[in-house]
């Protein structure tokens, strides 16, 4: 079941290809609840250092800042549409 991304969703995919280098990856194929981390199937398998690279683009493109010590990081890490309404929810 292919689940639709919204259009924001989009386009924070395509920062994610961009700032983790994933040139086999299509934005538009990523599934927006499926877990960015670990090993599941559906998932994209990203580990901590892409964690930094993402907060640091995320930083870059939208002026929001992720912070390992927040409470509620591990949620907002766990999947594209998690992150998407995070970074949506703090934009300048």
């Amino acid at each position: 079941m292919v689940i639709e991304k919204t259009a924001v969703e989009l386009e924070l995919a395509a920062l994610l290809v961009q700032a983790l280098n994933l040139e086999d990856r299509d934005a538009a194929a990523i599934d927006p609840v499926a877990p960015l981390f670990g090993h599941d199937q559906s998932g994209l398998g990203l580990d901590s250092i892409d964690a930094l690279e993402i907060a640091l683009a995320i930083q870059q493109k939208y002026g929001v800042e992720l912070r390992s010590d927040d409470a509620d990081t591990k949620t907002i890490f766990s999947s594209l549409r998690e992150l998407c309404a995070h970074v949506q929810s703090r934009r300048r």
